[in-house]
Protein backbone atom coordinates (compact mmCIF):
# COMPACT_ATOMS: atom_id res chain seq x y z
CA UNK A 1 0.00 0.00 0.00
CA UNK A 2 1.49 3.43 -0.91
CA UNK A 3 2.01 6.09 1.34
CA UNK A 4 -0.72 8.09 -0.58
CA UNK A 5 -3.32 5.27 0.06
CA UNK A 6 -2.22 5.38 3.54
CA UNK A 7 -3.17 8.67 4.53
CA UNK A 8 -6.47 8.69 2.47
CA UNK A 9 -7.52 6.05 4.79
CA UNK A 10 -6.64 8.20 7.84
CA UNK A 11 -7.95 10.64 6.54
CA UNK A 12 -12.07 8.42 6.38
CA UNK A 13 -11.30 6.82 9.24
CA UNK A 14 -10.44 10.26 11.41
CA UNK A 15 -14.23 11.23 9.26
CA UNK A 16 -15.96 8.97 10.68
CA UNK A 17 -15.15 10.02 14.42
CA UNK A 18 -18.29 12.09 13.77
CA UNK A 19 -20.34 9.42 15.18
CA UNK A 20 -18.48 9.09 18.23
CA UNK A 21 -17.03 12.68 19.05
CA UNK A 22 -19.28 13.36 22.22
CA UNK A 23 -17.43 10.25 23.66
CA UNK A 24 -14.05 10.78 22.28
CA UNK A 25 -13.87 15.02 23.82
CA UNK A 26 -14.88 12.83 27.21
CA UNK A 27 -12.20 10.21 26.88
CA UNK A 28 -9.57 13.96 25.97
CA UNK A 29 -10.83 15.49 28.86
CA UNK A 30 -10.30 12.74 31.06
CA UNK A 31 -6.89 12.23 29.70
CA UNK A 32 -5.75 15.79 30.58
CA UNK A 33 -7.50 15.85 34.13
CA UNK A 34 -5.46 12.52 34.70
CA UNK A 35 -2.23 14.15 33.13
CA UNK A 36 -2.66 17.22 35.27
CA UNK A 37 -2.82 14.40 38.34
CA UNK A 38 0.78 13.10 37.50
CA UNK A 39 1.95 16.13 37.72
CA UNK A 40 0.37 17.26 40.75
CA UNK A 41 1.09 13.53 42.50
CA UNK A 42 4.73 13.96 41.36
CA UNK A 43 5.08 17.46 43.06
CA UNK A 44 3.38 16.01 46.25
CA UNK A 45 5.83 12.97 46.28
CA UNK A 46 8.85 14.73 45.70
CA UNK A 47 8.14 16.97 48.53
CA UNK A 48 7.97 14.49 51.23
CA UNK A 49 10.86 13.05 50.17
CA UNK A 50 12.80 16.71 50.09
CA UNK A 51 10.97 17.22 53.94
CA UNK A 52 11.78 13.76 55.59
CA UNK A 53 15.01 12.96 54.18
CA UNK A 54 16.57 16.67 54.04
CA UNK A 55 14.67 19.14 55.90
CA UNK A 56 13.91 16.66 58.60
CA UNK A 57 10.27 17.13 59.52
CA UNK A 58 8.39 15.00 61.57
CA UNK A 59 5.55 13.24 59.92
CA UNK A 60 2.92 14.57 61.76
CA UNK A 61 3.39 17.70 60.60
CA UNK A 62 3.00 16.58 56.68
CA UNK A 63 -0.68 14.61 57.40
CA UNK A 64 -2.25 16.94 55.02
CA UNK A 65 0.32 16.26 52.12
CA UNK A 66 0.08 12.79 52.64
CA UNK A 67 -3.62 13.02 52.27
CA UNK A 68 -3.58 14.77 48.53
CA UNK A 69 -1.19 11.97 47.79
CA UNK A 70 -3.62 9.37 48.56
CA UNK A 71 -6.52 10.98 46.92
CA UNK A 72 -4.24 11.69 44.01
CA UNK A 73 -3.67 7.84 43.66
CA UNK A 74 -7.32 7.36 44.13
CA UNK A 75 -7.97 9.99 41.34
CA UNK A 76 -5.51 8.42 38.88
CA UNK A 77 -7.64 5.16 39.30
CA UNK A 78 -11.30 6.26 38.72
CA UNK A 79 -10.15 8.70 36.07
CA UNK A 80 -8.33 5.47 34.26
CA UNK A 81 -11.30 3.51 34.55
CA UNK A 82 -13.77 6.15 33.49
CA UNK A 83 -11.53 6.15 30.24
CA UNK A 84 -11.18 2.69 29.38
CA UNK A 85 -15.71 3.24 29.47
CA UNK A 86 -15.75 6.17 27.88
CA UNK A 87 -13.48 5.02 24.76
CA UNK A 88 -15.50 1.79 24.59
CA UNK A 89 -18.37 3.82 24.30
CA UNK A 90 -16.63 5.41 21.61
CA UNK A 91 -15.59 2.80 19.24
CA UNK A 92 -19.47 0.88 19.88
CA UNK A 93 -20.89 3.98 18.76
CA UNK A 94 -18.75 4.07 15.13
CA UNK A 95 -18.43 0.90 14.92
CA UNK A 96 -22.40 0.28 15.14
CA UNK A 97 -22.65 3.22 12.50
CA UNK A 98 -20.53 1.65 10.59
CA UNK A 99 -21.82 -1.50 10.66
CA UNK A 100 -25.45 0.08 9.92
CA UNK A 101 -24.04 1.87 6.70
CA UNK A 102 -22.72 -1.57 5.29
CA UNK A 103 -25.87 -3.55 5.91
CA UNK A 104 -27.91 -0.31 4.38
CA UNK A 105 -25.88 -0.56 1.17
CA UNK A 106 -25.93 -4.06 1.20
CA UNK A 107 -29.82 -3.58 1.10
CA UNK A 108 -29.70 -1.03 -1.28
CA UNK A 109 -27.61 -2.99 -3.96
CA UNK A 110 -29.59 -6.10 -3.54
CA UNK A 111 -28.90 -9.60 -4.12
CA UNK A 112 -27.34 -9.87 -7.20
CA UNK A 113 -24.88 -7.39 -5.98
CA UNK A 114 -23.97 -8.92 -3.16
CA UNK A 115 -23.56 -12.83 -5.15
CA UNK A 116 -20.74 -10.89 -6.47
CA UNK A 117 -18.40 -12.07 -3.65
CA UNK A 118 -18.60 -15.32 -1.03
CA UNK A 119 -20.95 -14.92 1.89
CA UNK A 120 -17.39 -15.41 4.09
CA UNK A 121 -16.19 -12.06 2.49
CA UNK A 122 -19.07 -9.89 3.67
CA UNK A 123 -18.57 -11.70 6.82
CA UNK A 124 -14.98 -10.92 7.32
CA UNK A 125 -16.33 -7.48 6.43
CA UNK A 126 -18.88 -6.37 9.21
CA UNK A 127 -17.64 -8.71 11.82
CA UNK A 128 -13.78 -8.76 11.74
CA UNK A 129 -12.56 -5.55 9.95
CA UNK A 130 -14.99 -3.41 11.71
CA UNK A 131 -14.39 -4.78 14.64
CA UNK A 132 -10.66 -4.45 14.38
CA UNK A 133 -11.44 -0.37 14.25
CA UNK A 134 -12.69 -0.53 18.23
CA UNK A 135 -9.00 0.06 19.57
CA UNK A 136 -8.15 2.46 16.81
CA UNK A 137 -10.94 4.46 17.99
CA UNK A 138 -10.89 3.85 22.02
CA UNK A 139 -7.29 4.12 22.87
CA UNK A 140 -5.18 5.62 19.39
CA UNK A 141 -7.18 8.60 18.94
CA UNK A 142 -7.29 9.77 21.91
CA UNK A 143 -4.14 8.33 23.33
CA UNK A 144 -2.27 10.14 20.38
CA UNK A 145 -3.53 13.54 21.69
CA UNK A 146 -2.36 12.90 25.26
CA UNK A 147 0.91 11.79 24.08
CA UNK A 148 1.08 15.67 23.35
CA UNK A 149 -0.39 17.27 26.06
CA UNK A 150 1.09 14.90 29.26
CA UNK A 151 4.76 15.80 28.03
CA UNK A 152 4.37 19.39 27.72
CA UNK A 153 2.35 19.60 31.48
CA UNK A 154 5.18 17.57 32.68
CA UNK A 155 8.00 20.44 30.68
CA UNK A 156 5.75 23.20 32.25
CA UNK A 157 6.44 21.81 35.28
CA UNK A 158 10.32 20.45 34.86
CA UNK A 159 11.91 23.75 33.21
CA UNK A 160 11.33 26.12 36.51
CA UNK A 161 13.12 23.32 38.59
CA UNK A 162 15.98 21.92 36.68
CA UNK A 163 16.30 22.95 32.67
CA UNK A 164 19.01 20.59 32.00
CA UNK A 165 16.29 17.56 33.15
CA UNK A 166 13.96 19.01 30.65
CA UNK A 167 15.89 19.66 28.15
CA UNK A 168 17.39 16.06 27.90
CA UNK A 169 13.63 14.52 27.68
CA UNK A 170 12.67 17.32 25.51
CA UNK A 171 15.65 15.87 22.98
CA UNK A 172 15.06 12.74 23.32
CA UNK A 173 11.21 12.44 23.11
CA UNK A 174 11.15 12.92 18.95
CA UNK A 175 13.09 9.89 18.42
CA UNK A 176 10.08 7.44 19.65
CA UNK A 177 7.36 8.79 17.09
CA UNK A 178 10.26 8.71 14.80
CA UNK A 179 11.11 5.37 15.02
CA UNK A 180 7.62 3.67 15.39
CA UNK A 181 6.02 5.72 11.94
CA UNK A 182 8.75 4.02 10.13
CA UNK A 183 7.73 0.38 12.19
CA UNK A 184 3.97 1.47 11.65
CA UNK A 185 4.25 1.84 7.73
CA UNK A 186 5.66 -1.51 7.12
CA UNK A 187 2.59 -2.68 10.07
CA UNK A 188 -0.37 -1.23 7.88
CA UNK A 189 0.31 -2.87 4.88
CA UNK A 190 1.27 -6.34 6.36
CA UNK A 191 -2.23 -5.99 8.27
CA UNK A 192 -3.70 -4.76 5.00
CA UNK A 193 -2.44 -8.39 3.32
CA UNK A 194 -3.64 -10.14 6.43
CA UNK A 195 -7.53 -8.89 6.22
CA UNK A 196 -7.56 -10.56 2.33
CA UNK A 197 -6.23 -13.30 3.32
CA UNK A 198 -8.66 -13.50 5.75
CA UNK A 199 -10.94 -12.54 3.38
CA UNK A 200 -10.24 -15.18 0.99
CA UNK A 201 -10.20 -17.73 4.04
CA UNK A 202 -13.64 -16.86 4.82
CA UNK A 203 -15.09 -17.41 1.65
CA UNK A 204 -13.17 -20.42 0.70
CA UNK A 205 -14.20 -22.09 4.16
CA UNK A 206 -17.50 -21.34 3.80
CA UNK A 207 -18.06 -22.33 0.23
CA UNK A 208 -16.80 -25.40 0.97
CA UNK A 209 -18.52 -26.46 3.69
CA UNK A 210 -22.02 -25.14 2.03
CA UNK A 211 -20.97 -27.93 -0.88
CA UNK A 212 -19.69 -30.26 1.44
CA UNK A 213 -22.11 -33.07 0.78
CA UNK A 214 -20.82 -32.59 -3.04
CA UNK A 215 -17.58 -32.38 -2.69
CA UNK A 216 -17.86 -36.24 -0.48
CA UNK A 217 -19.99 -37.64 -3.55
CA UNK A 218 -17.46 -36.81 -5.96
CA UNK A 219 -14.40 -38.00 -3.81
CA UNK A 220 -12.90 -34.40 -3.71
CA UNK A 221 -13.05 -33.93 0.12
CA UNK A 222 -9.19 -35.07 0.96
CA UNK A 223 -8.00 -32.49 -2.00
CA UNK A 224 -10.21 -29.55 -0.28
CA UNK A 225 -8.97 -30.32 3.28
CA UNK A 226 -5.16 -30.14 1.79
CA UNK A 227 -6.61 -26.36 -0.03
CA UNK A 228 -8.08 -25.05 3.14
CA UNK A 229 -4.56 -26.49 5.48
CA UNK A 230 -2.65 -24.48 2.60
CA UNK A 231 -4.70 -21.04 3.03
CA UNK A 232 -4.86 -21.46 6.51
CA UNK A 233 -1.07 -21.89 7.09
CA UNK A 234 -0.83 -18.89 4.53
CA UNK A 235 -2.86 -16.84 7.22
CA UNK A 236 -0.94 -18.36 10.21
CA UNK A 237 2.29 -16.76 8.61
CA UNK A 238 0.94 -12.98 7.54
CA UNK A 239 -0.66 -13.07 10.80
CA UNK A 240 3.03 -13.76 12.84
CA UNK A 241 4.45 -11.40 10.28
CA UNK A 242 1.75 -8.58 11.52
CA UNK A 243 2.92 -9.77 15.14
CA UNK A 244 6.71 -9.61 14.54
CA UNK A 245 6.25 -5.95 13.56
CA UNK A 246 4.15 -4.95 16.39
CA UNK A 247 6.68 -6.51 18.82
CA UNK A 248 9.53 -4.96 17.06
CA UNK A 249 7.62 -1.27 17.43
CA UNK A 250 7.07 -1.85 21.50
CA UNK A 251 10.88 -2.97 21.36
CA UNK A 252 11.95 0.36 19.67
CA UNK A 253 9.68 2.57 22.24
CA UNK A 254 11.05 0.66 24.93
CA UNK A 255 14.57 1.38 24.03
CA UNK A 256 14.49 4.81 23.29
CA UNK A 257 12.94 5.70 26.55
CA UNK A 258 14.96 3.43 28.85
CA UNK A 259 17.73 5.31 27.47
CA UNK A 260 16.53 8.61 28.25
CA UNK A 261 15.79 7.81 31.32
CA UNK A 262 18.97 6.70 32.32
CA UNK A 263 20.38 9.77 30.66
CA UNK A 264 18.57 11.90 33.11
CA UNK A 265 19.54 9.45 36.03
CA UNK A 266 23.15 9.76 35.12
CA UNK A 267 22.85 13.68 35.50
CA UNK A 268 21.57 13.45 38.99
CA UNK A 269 24.04 10.76 39.68
CA UNK A 270 27.47 13.17 38.73
CA UNK A 271 25.42 16.33 39.57
CA UNK A 272 24.89 15.00 43.07
CA UNK A 273 28.96 14.34 43.44
CA UNK A 274 29.15 17.65 42.24
CA UNK A 275 30.95 17.15 38.95
CA UNK A 276 27.99 18.76 37.30
CA UNK A 277 27.08 22.05 38.68
CA UNK A 278 24.17 23.27 35.98
CA UNK A 279 20.70 22.81 35.09
CA UNK A 280 19.83 24.33 38.52
CA UNK A 281 18.74 27.75 39.16
CA UNK A 282 20.18 27.83 43.00
CA UNK A 283 23.00 26.72 44.90
CA UNK A 284 22.91 23.67 43.79
CA UNK A 285 20.90 20.28 42.73
CA UNK A 286 18.37 19.86 45.42
CA UNK A 287 16.86 16.74 46.27
CA UNK A 288 13.45 17.43 45.48
CA UNK A 289 14.86 18.39 41.84
CA UNK A 290 16.06 14.73 41.38
CA UNK A 291 13.12 13.39 42.86
CA UNK A 292 10.61 15.14 40.79
CA UNK A 293 12.61 14.30 37.61
CA UNK A 294 13.05 11.01 37.89
CA UNK A 295 9.17 10.59 38.95
CA UNK A 296 8.15 12.57 36.12
CA UNK A 297 10.86 11.06 33.43
CA UNK A 298 9.08 7.63 33.28
CA UNK A 299 5.52 9.49 33.21
CA UNK A 300 7.04 11.54 30.29
CA UNK A 301 7.50 8.54 28.32
CA UNK A 302 4.54 6.66 29.46
CA UNK A 303 2.14 8.17 26.94
CA UNK A 304 4.45 7.36 24.38
CA UNK A 305 4.51 3.92 25.51
CA UNK A 306 0.72 3.53 25.38
CA UNK A 307 0.44 5.75 21.95
CA UNK A 308 3.09 2.58 20.47
CA UNK A 309 1.45 -0.15 22.64
CA UNK A 310 -2.01 0.90 20.83
CA UNK A 311 0.01 1.97 17.18
CA UNK A 312 -0.49 -1.39 16.22
CA UNK A 313 -4.40 -0.65 16.36
CA UNK A 314 -3.97 1.94 13.81
CA UNK A 315 -2.44 -0.30 11.76
CA UNK A 316 -4.97 -2.97 11.78
CA UNK A 317 -7.72 0.04 11.61
CA UNK A 318 -5.62 1.08 8.41
CA UNK A 319 -5.81 -2.59 7.08
CA UNK A 320 -9.49 -3.06 7.81
CA UNK A 321 -10.18 0.04 6.24
CA UNK A 322 -9.31 -0.65 2.59
CA UNK A 323 -11.84 -3.04 1.77
CA UNK A 324 -14.25 -0.92 3.72
CA UNK A 325 -13.92 2.25 2.65
CA UNK A 326 -13.50 1.22 -1.27
CA UNK A 327 -16.72 -0.37 -1.04
CA UNK A 328 -18.70 2.20 1.36
CA UNK A 329 -17.43 4.71 -1.46
CA UNK A 330 -17.97 2.74 -4.55
CA UNK A 331 -21.59 1.46 -3.28
CA UNK A 332 -22.49 5.19 -2.43
CA UNK A 333 -21.51 5.91 -5.87
CA UNK A 334 -23.54 3.01 -7.31
CA UNK A 335 -26.49 3.89 -4.77
CA UNK A 336 -26.58 7.80 -5.64
CA UNK A 337 -27.19 7.44 -9.30
CA UNK A 338 -30.85 5.77 -7.75
CA UNK A 339 -33.59 8.14 -8.89
CA UNK A 340 -36.45 9.38 -6.61
CA UNK A 341 -39.32 9.26 -8.75
CA UNK A 342 -42.68 7.54 -7.99
CA UNK A 343 -45.15 6.56 -10.56
CA UNK A 344 -48.99 6.01 -10.61
CA UNK A 345 -50.01 2.51 -9.56
CA UNK A 346 -53.96 2.29 -9.66
CA UNK A 347 -54.47 1.16 -13.26
CA UNK A 348 -51.45 -1.44 -12.95
CA UNK A 349 -48.25 -1.48 -14.68
CA UNK A 350 -47.37 -1.16 -18.40
CA UNK A 351 -43.53 -2.47 -19.25
CA UNK A 352 -41.55 -0.89 -22.59
CA UNK A 353 -38.47 -2.05 -23.52
CA UNK A 354 -35.84 -1.32 -26.12
CA UNK A 355 -32.62 -2.80 -27.06
CA UNK A 356 -32.66 -3.28 -23.32
CA UNK A 357 -29.01 -4.60 -22.29
CA UNK A 358 -28.90 -6.23 -18.56
CA UNK A 359 -25.29 -5.14 -17.07
CA UNK A 360 -23.46 -7.06 -13.84
CA UNK A 361 -22.60 -4.84 -11.45
CA UNK A 362 -19.37 -4.18 -13.19
CA UNK A 363 -20.34 -3.57 -16.41
CA UNK A 364 -20.04 -6.86 -17.99
CA UNK A 365 -23.62 -7.39 -20.48
CA UNK A 366 -24.98 -10.14 -19.23
CA UNK A 367 -28.35 -10.38 -21.46
CA UNK A 368 -29.34 -8.06 -24.30
CA UNK A 369 -30.60 -6.10 -26.76
CA UNK A 370 -34.18 -7.21 -25.36
CA UNK A 371 -37.52 -5.75 -26.70
CA UNK A 372 -41.17 -6.66 -25.07
CA UNK A 373 -44.04 -5.28 -23.88
CA UNK A 374 -45.50 -6.81 -20.94
CA UNK A 375 -49.14 -5.29 -20.14
CA UNK A 376 -51.35 -4.64 -17.12
CA UNK A 377 -52.71 -7.70 -15.87
CA UNK A 378 -50.52 -10.22 -18.65
CA UNK A 379 -49.16 -13.85 -16.93
CA UNK A 380 -46.40 -14.37 -18.33
CA UNK A 381 -43.92 -17.63 -18.60
CA UNK A 382 -40.36 -17.12 -18.67
CA UNK A 383 -38.66 -20.17 -20.45
CA UNK A 384 -35.29 -21.76 -21.84
CA UNK A 385 -32.09 -23.44 -20.85
CA UNK A 386 -30.09 -22.96 -17.82
CA UNK A 387 -27.84 -19.64 -18.26
CA UNK A 388 -30.05 -18.19 -21.11
CA UNK A 389 -30.60 -14.81 -19.23
CA UNK A 390 -33.74 -15.43 -16.95
CA UNK A 391 -32.84 -14.55 -13.73
CA UNK A 392 -30.78 -11.62 -15.36
CA UNK A 393 -33.98 -10.65 -16.19
CA UNK A 394 -36.22 -10.71 -13.09
CA UNK A 395 -33.15 -9.07 -11.50
CA UNK A 396 -33.49 -5.83 -13.32
CA UNK A 397 -36.74 -6.11 -13.13
CA UNK A 398 -36.62 -6.12 -9.36
CA UNK A 399 -34.38 -3.34 -9.74
CA UNK A 400 -31.04 -5.32 -8.43
CA UNK A 401 -29.21 -4.88 -11.77
CA UNK A 402 -28.06 -1.67 -13.83
CA UNK A 403 -28.79 -1.77 -17.47
CA UNK A 404 -28.30 0.21 -21.01
CA UNK A 405 -31.14 0.98 -23.09
CA UNK A 406 -34.75 2.09 -22.32
CA UNK A 407 -37.34 -0.18 -19.83
CA UNK A 408 -39.93 2.12 -19.08
CA UNK A 409 -42.84 1.34 -16.67
CA UNK A 410 -45.62 3.44 -17.16
CA UNK A 411 -43.54 6.03 -19.29
CA UNK A 412 -40.66 6.42 -16.42
CA UNK A 413 -37.42 4.76 -16.57
CA UNK A 414 -36.96 2.36 -14.18
CA UNK A 415 -34.02 3.62 -13.39
CA UNK A 416 -35.66 7.05 -12.04
CA UNK A 417 -37.96 5.10 -9.60
CA UNK A 418 -37.04 5.18 -5.85
CA UNK A 419 -36.41 1.59 -5.39
CA UNK A 420 -38.00 2.18 -1.54
CA UNK A 421 -40.98 3.12 -3.82
CA UNK A 422 -40.83 0.02 -6.38
CA UNK A 423 -39.98 -2.94 -4.21
CA UNK A 424 -43.53 -1.83 -2.25
CA UNK A 425 -45.13 -2.92 -5.59
CA UNK A 426 -43.48 -5.93 -6.06
CA UNK A 427 -44.01 -9.41 -4.33
CA UNK A 428 -41.50 -12.33 -5.38
CA UNK A 429 -40.88 -15.92 -4.50
CA UNK A 430 -37.47 -17.79 -5.50
CA UNK A 431 -36.26 -20.74 -5.33
CA UNK A 432 -34.55 -21.14 -1.90
CA UNK A 433 -36.90 -19.37 0.53
CA UNK A 434 -35.32 -16.76 3.09
CA UNK A 435 -37.47 -16.44 6.12
CA UNK A 436 -35.79 -13.81 8.28
CA UNK A 437 -38.04 -13.33 11.22
CA UNK A 438 -38.91 -14.93 14.59
CA UNK A 439 -42.26 -16.71 13.91
CA UNK A 440 -44.70 -17.89 11.38
CA UNK A 441 -46.98 -15.18 11.76
CA UNK A 442 -44.40 -12.56 11.09
CA UNK A 443 -42.52 -13.91 8.25
CA UNK A 444 -46.00 -13.89 6.66
CA UNK A 445 -46.89 -10.25 7.33
CA UNK A 446 -43.37 -8.56 7.64
CA UNK A 447 -44.98 -6.02 9.78
CA UNK A 448 -47.70 -5.19 7.95
CA UNK A 449 -51.03 -4.25 9.09
CA UNK A 450 -52.23 -7.42 11.06
CA UNK A 451 -55.37 -8.93 9.05
CA UNK A 452 -56.44 -12.16 10.77
CA UNK A 453 -59.00 -13.01 7.97
CA UNK A 454 -56.94 -12.54 4.95
CA UNK A 455 -54.08 -14.09 6.85
CA UNK A 456 -56.07 -17.25 7.40
CA UNK A 457 -57.16 -17.21 3.65
CA UNK A 458 -53.58 -17.28 1.92
CA UNK A 459 -52.21 -20.06 4.22
CA UNK A 460 -55.23 -22.16 3.34
CA UNK A 461 -54.29 -21.27 -0.76
CA UNK A 462 -50.27 -21.63 0.12
CA UNK A 463 -51.43 -24.71 1.84
CA UNK A 464 -49.44 -23.58 5.60
CA UNK A 465 -52.10 -24.95 7.26
CA UNK A 466 -51.47 -28.14 6.66
CA UNK A 467 -48.66 -28.39 8.78
CA UNK A 468 -49.90 -25.79 11.58
CA UNK A 469 -51.21 -28.60 13.65
CA UNK A 470 -47.97 -30.01 13.82
CA UNK A 471 -46.36 -26.95 15.53
CA UNK A 472 -46.96 -26.31 19.45
CA UNK A 473 -48.13 -22.27 19.23
CA UNK A 474 -49.60 -22.51 15.47
CA UNK A 475 -48.66 -19.38 13.42
CA UNK A 476 -46.70 -17.86 16.64
CA UNK A 477 -44.18 -20.71 16.90
CA UNK A 478 -40.50 -19.98 16.45
CA UNK A 479 -39.14 -21.60 13.21
CA UNK A 480 -35.26 -21.14 14.34
CA UNK A 481 -32.53 -20.05 12.49
CA UNK A 482 -32.65 -20.28 8.74
CA UNK A 483 -35.71 -21.87 9.46
CA UNK A 484 -34.28 -25.57 10.40
CA UNK A 485 -37.59 -25.93 12.52
CA UNK A 486 -39.17 -26.37 8.56
CA UNK A 487 -38.86 -28.74 5.63
CA UNK A 488 -37.56 -27.32 2.86
CA UNK A 489 -41.32 -27.51 1.20
CA UNK A 490 -42.90 -25.99 4.46
CA UNK A 491 -40.48 -23.18 4.51
CA UNK A 492 -41.78 -22.67 0.57
CA UNK A 493 -45.22 -22.58 1.15
CA UNK A 494 -44.55 -19.74 3.73
CA UNK A 495 -42.76 -17.39 1.60
CA UNK A 496 -45.60 -18.07 -1.10
CA UNK A 497 -48.45 -17.25 1.39
CA UNK A 498 -46.00 -13.92 2.21
CA UNK A 499 -45.85 -13.33 -1.70
CA UNK A 500 -50.00 -13.94 -1.46
CA UNK A 501 -50.49 -11.79 1.99
CA UNK A 502 -48.22 -8.25 0.48
CA UNK A 503 -50.29 -6.43 -1.66
CA UNK A 504 -48.64 -5.64 -5.02
CA UNK A 505 -49.25 -5.63 -8.29
CA UNK A 506 -46.11 -7.17 -9.96
CA UNK A 507 -45.95 -10.57 -9.36
CA UNK A 508 -42.16 -11.94 -10.01
CA UNK A 509 -41.88 -16.09 -9.44
CA UNK A 510 -38.24 -17.55 -9.77
CA UNK A 511 -38.92 -21.52 -10.34
CA UNK A 512 -41.17 -21.29 -7.03
CA UNK A 513 -41.45 -25.44 -7.39
CA UNK A 514 -37.70 -26.11 -7.11
CA UNK A 515 -36.81 -28.73 -4.77
CA UNK A 516 -40.06 -29.44 -3.77
CA UNK A 517 -41.25 -32.94 -3.22
CA UNK A 518 -44.59 -33.57 -6.14
CA UNK A 519 -47.35 -32.78 -3.65
CA UNK A 520 -45.74 -29.45 -1.95
CA UNK A 521 -45.04 -28.14 -5.56
CA UNK A 522 -48.65 -29.08 -6.94
CA UNK A 523 -49.86 -27.01 -3.91
CA UNK A 524 -47.36 -23.99 -4.35
CA UNK A 525 -47.62 -24.14 -7.96
CA UNK A 526 -51.95 -23.92 -7.59
CA UNK A 527 -51.39 -20.93 -5.00
CA UNK A 528 -49.51 -19.26 -7.73
CA UNK A 529 -51.61 -19.70 -10.33
CA UNK A 530 -54.64 -18.42 -8.47
CA UNK A 531 -52.82 -15.34 -7.32
CA UNK A 532 -51.08 -14.79 -10.79
CA UNK A 533 -54.64 -13.65 -11.92
CA UNK A 534 -54.96 -10.58 -9.84
CA UNK A 535 -51.85 -8.94 -11.26
CA UNK A 536 -49.40 -8.83 -13.61
CA UNK A 537 -47.11 -11.78 -13.34
CA UNK A 538 -43.83 -13.09 -14.37
CA UNK A 539 -42.89 -17.02 -13.60
CA UNK A 540 -39.73 -18.42 -14.75
CA UNK A 541 -40.00 -22.13 -14.56
CA UNK A 542 -38.15 -25.09 -16.16
CA UNK A 543 -42.16 -26.90 -16.49
CA UNK A 544 -43.73 -27.08 -19.60
CA UNK A 545 -46.49 -29.12 -19.31
CA UNK A 546 -49.30 -26.61 -17.60
CA UNK A 547 -48.00 -23.24 -19.60
CA UNK A 548 -51.45 -23.79 -21.51
CA UNK A 549 -53.39 -21.86 -18.48
CA UNK A 550 -50.93 -18.75 -19.18
CA UNK A 551 -51.46 -15.86 -21.32
CA UNK A 552 -47.88 -15.61 -22.88
CA UNK A 553 -45.03 -17.57 -23.06
CA UNK A 554 -41.46 -15.84 -23.43
CA UNK A 555 -38.28 -18.05 -24.91
CA UNK A 556 -35.02 -16.92 -24.15
CA UNK A 557 -31.68 -17.99 -25.63
CA UNK A 558 -28.44 -16.68 -25.09
CA UNK A 559 -29.52 -13.71 -23.60
CA UNK A 560 -32.34 -12.88 -25.62
CA UNK A 561 -36.27 -12.97 -26.76
CA UNK A 562 -36.43 -15.35 -29.79
CA UNK A 563 -40.01 -16.43 -29.53
CA UNK A 564 -42.73 -14.98 -27.72
CA UNK A 565 -46.67 -15.55 -28.11
CA UNK A 566 -49.54 -17.70 -26.80
CA UNK A 567 -48.59 -21.38 -25.39
CA UNK A 568 -50.56 -23.14 -27.80
CA UNK A 569 -49.68 -21.24 -30.70
CA UNK A 570 -45.94 -22.20 -30.35
CA UNK A 571 -46.31 -25.78 -29.57
CA UNK A 572 -47.57 -25.67 -32.89
CA UNK A 573 -45.65 -23.45 -34.65
CA UNK A 574 -42.01 -24.78 -36.16
CA UNK A 575 -39.24 -22.91 -33.85
CA UNK A 576 -37.28 -22.91 -30.94
CA UNK A 577 -39.70 -23.46 -28.48
CA UNK A 578 -41.16 -26.61 -30.11
CA UNK A 579 -38.27 -27.77 -30.27
CA UNK A 580 -37.53 -27.30 -26.49
CA UNK A 581 -40.88 -28.59 -25.99
CA UNK A 582 -39.88 -31.89 -27.96
CA UNK A 583 -36.53 -32.42 -26.33
CA UNK A 584 -38.22 -32.38 -22.60
CA UNK A 585 -40.83 -35.27 -23.70
CA UNK A 586 -38.32 -37.69 -24.88
CA UNK A 587 -35.98 -36.85 -21.79
CA UNK A 588 -39.49 -37.88 -19.78
CA UNK A 589 -40.42 -40.76 -21.79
Amino acid sequence: MNKTRQQQLLRWLKNQTGHGKRWLRLSLLLGVLSALLIVCQAWLLASLLQALIVEHLPREALVTQFILLLVCFTLRGVLAWLREKVGFECGKAIRTTLRRSVLNQLSSLGPAWIQGKPAGSWATLLLEQIEEMQDYYSRYLPQMLLAVFVPCFILLALFPVNWAAALILLCTAPLIPLFMALVGMGAADANRRNFKALARLSGHFLDRLRGLETLRLFHRAEAETASIREASEDFRQRTMEVLRLAFLSSAVLEFFASLSIAVVAVYFGFSYLGELNFGHYGPGVTLFAGFLALILAPEFFQPLRDLGTFYHAKAQAVGGADALETFLTHSETLTSSQGDRQIATQDGFTFQASELEILSPDGKVLAGPLSFMLLPGMRVVLVGQSGAGKTSLLNVLLGFLPYQGSLRVNGVELRDIAPEFWQQQLAWVGQNPHLPAATLRQNITLGALPDSAKLDSVCELAGVTEFLDQLAEGLDSEIGEQAAALSVGQAQRVAVARALYKPCHFLLLDEPGASLDSHSEQRVNEALLNASFNQTTLMITHQLDRLDRWDEVWLMRNGKIVQQGNPAQLLHTPGAFAELAAQRQETVE
